[in-house]
């Protein structure tokens, strides 16, 4: 039987709760084999036992416990609008129903007898419908999801209000009503505030392609553009695919991938990236990646699916959010059959804030991963969070993490009355056809000289030793030790003095006999100094420490520069076998690479982090955490937000526990009423939205 994947847009999911119940609704029906409902991106991905799925029932079996589908889910993004100064009215709005309504009802109410008023005037039959005329909404949530054997977040504030009504008093039973449709504004708005930096990145997204085809320009939606084909991009117009560039010259803004604000320049040749701007020129691009394929693509499906990896405090607070709702039924019963107090027991219900629970971790975390990525930084999940918070050992592999991978002619010393410019013409004539990185980097540092090269014959590659060719006539060898025949004490001098230096001894010999000596070396990351110190001020860490297949002396020469331990000459199994030593000595291990060469190490340690693999879809998919760009300021950035989201959820959940605490027992013992506990309960809400709304920004 075949199976299919079918993805559906889910709204008025306000908490990590709501998108349980969404979950639990999904795989009673018989045709769903399994569910994930995402909450930041208010998603639900459905594997079906069959490829043709009933869309109607699944869309019911949600809509039937109180949310909704929408008839359009098509998968492209929704931008968002709303201005900044249009958000801060509306969090103003938001604050002052809250507190206004609770000193109407402290003031108007409890203090000057309006209460008492209303219900002389207004029959009870009349108050009553009014109740239930606006308590209808939740009513039947409530009532359709116990029906399927689910508890809402609201189940016990709807059964106080129905215990108020029950006890004649249909003004505190509207109260309670009341402000449970005022919680619900206030979680649907809490979350909404958390997904603001999600949006932030969506809205990015391209929505249509200039498509040349047949000698004709055609605007078409992006989901129809294929691969290979010729894509226009005007001045001032987003590149709407991964793609290389077969014609023009322009200036990017790569800033939605990377993070970063100065623009760099594409010329034919070069790689660009969907939802990238093009500031100025005109490029023709072979389309490659499109859409979800995309780096962009990848990217917010990332910050998406980050929730899906719960932290082991997430976990608990899912857990504890489970069993709060029948704990605190427990306390009502027993609050009711010790005071015989209906009163206090509908106060006991009411003052209950599960969403609040619900709320405290997830949406930390959203407003977190969402902020991190508009940077540059790519979370997979709250539990890499967590675990950069606790981590106590740190390994950095050395090429392309803390060195670009990039190497350089960095000493130039001739023997025998050979010059400088004779030395490195002959070398880097003979060195023209080869691939290898040191090859390319002497004839490099010729053509920086402007030196003349000859063409050389008789090419030769000697693998893993270096190259020899004909040049002018006369044999050029440039290689190694392993290629002299003869090591004089002034090469061996020559030699020694390099490695010490950590830098790779290139023998360049003419005729056999050897005329001088160049160095190379790998180009230095110049902030990583900096950053890793920076690091160290704010983490604790037991064991910082680098990691690399380079020589001994290589690897002593760059770890003495950052005060750091190191290990060298070390293959890639080397490298897991490390890893899993700490990780078996009780250490939470964070391992640093560029993503590629380091990717079985990256994946076994507790927190993988890839730098600067901008397109690079094997660092996206290994690494638990991506640096988009080469900026080594972004890791002591990274440990500093993970350290502040661990507090703001450590607040969050501390706040919630203790207000609940003093509110249910302020309840229990009959100083709380019901009209002031339903007022209550919102509070928490507002706490968590303002507390976690610090993570919004760097």
């Amino acid at each position: 039987m075949n199976k299919k994947e079918v993805q559906l847009t889910v709204k008025g999911m306000d908490c990590s709760g709501c998108a349980n119940n969404v979950k639990t609704a999904l795989e009673q029906l018989e045709e769903v084999e399994s569910a994930e409902v995402l909450l930041s991106a208010e998603k639900a991905r459905i594997n079906t036992k069959t490829d043709q799925p009933d869309l109607d029932s699944i869309k019911k079996a949600v809509e039937d416990i109180g949310y909704h589908i929408p008839d359009n889910t098509s998968d492209q993004y929704r931008e968002e609008n709303e201005s900044l100064k249009e958000k801060a009215q509306k969090s103003f709005r938001l604050f002052g129903l809250v507190f206004g309504a609770i000193l109407l009802i402290v003031i108007a109410g409890e203090w000057l007898g309006l209460f008492q008023t209303l219900t002389q005037w207004i029959p009870f039959w009349l108050g009553a419908l009014l109740v239930l005329f606006m308590g209808y909404p939740v009513f039947k949530q409530v009532i359709v999801a116990a029906k399927k054997g689910l508890v809402t977040p609201h189940a016990l504030m709807a059964l106080g209000s129905i215990t108020a009504l029950a006890a004649g008093e249909w003004v505190t039973a509207g109260i309670v009503v009341f402000f449970m449709r005022t919680g619900d504004y206030i979680e649907s708005y809490t979350t909404e505030k958390a997904r603001d930096s999600l949006r932030s990145l969506t809205k990015h997204a391209p929505q249509t392609a200039t498509v040349l085809r047949d000698d004709t320009e055609q605007e078409i939606p992006i989901d129809q553009v294929k691969q290979g084909d010729k894509i226009l991009v005007r001045p001032g117009g987003k590149i709407p695919v991964d793609g290389t560039v077969i014609d023009g010259q322009a200036t990017i803004d790569e800033s939605p991938i990377t993070g970063e604000s100065m623009p760099v320049e594409k010329t034919e040749g070069s790689n660009v990236f969907a939802s990238t701007i093009a500031q100025g020129g005109f490029l023709t691009l072979r389309a490659e990646a499109i859409g979800r394929d995309s780096t962009f693509g990848k990217i917010i499906s990332m910050v998406e699916e980050a929730e899906s990896q719960k932290g082991a405090i997430q976990r608990y607070a899912d857990k504890f959010s489970a069993w709060y709702l029948p704990v605190v039924t427990f306390i009502a019963v027993l609050t009711y059959l010790l005071s015989g107090d209906l009163m206090a027991t509908v106060a006991v219900m009411v003052v209950a804030c599960a969403c609040a629970f619900a709320l405290a971790t997830p949406v930390a975390l959203l407003a977190s991963v969402g902020s991190n990525a508009k940077r540059g930084v790519l979370i997979k999940g709250g539990k890499y969070i967590e675990a950069l918070d606790r981590a106590d050992v740190l390994l950095i592999d050395k090429t392309g993490t803390l060195t670009f991978g990039r190497p350089e002619i960095s000493d130039i010393i001739p023997f025998n009355g050979t010059t400088e410019g004779d030395l490195l013409a002959m070398a880097a004539s003979a060195e023209q056809y080869s691939d290898h990185p040191i090859g390319k980097a002497v004839v490099e540092a010729a053509q920086k000289r402007y030196l003349t090269l000859s063409k050389p014959d008789n090419f030769k590659e000697i693998t893993a030793n270096g190259v020899r060719a004909s040049v002018d006539g006369h044999t050029i060898t440039v290689g190694n030790q392993r290629l002299l025949d003869d090591e004089t004490q002034e090469i061996k001098s020559a030699v020694d003095t390099l490695k010490k230096e950590g830098k790779t001894a290139i023998i360049v010999q003419k005729n056999g006999l050897p005329v001088g000596v160049l160095a190379a070396r790998d180009t230095e990351r110049s902030e990583a100094g900096a950053a890793l110190e920076n690091l160290r001020e704010q983490h604790s860490f037991d064991t910082v420490e680098l990691l690399t297949g380079d020589n001994i002396e290589t690897a002593r020469h760059l770890a003495k520069k950052l005060n750091i331990d190191f290990r060298g000459e070390l293959l890639p199994e080397d490298k897991i076998d490390i890893v899993k030593k700490y990780q078996s000595e009780g250490h939470t291990v964070v391992m640093i690479g560029d993503g590629i060469n380091d990717a079985p190490a990256l994946a076994q340690a507790d927190v993988g982090i890839a730098m600067g693999t901008t397109g690079t879809d094997v660092a996206i998919e290994t690494a638990d955490i991506t640096l988009m760009r080469d900026d080594w300021y972004l890791v002591p950035d990274l440990f500093a937000s993970a350290d502040k989201t661990m507090r703001v959820i450590k607040w969050n959940f501390g706040f919630t526990t203790a207000y609940n605490l003093v509110g249910l027992s302020l309840a229990a013992f009959g100083i709380l009423p019901p009209v002031l506990a339903a007022a209550a309960q919102s509070l928490p809400d507002v706490g968590i939205l303002l507390n976690s709304s610090r993570l919004l920004t760097k």
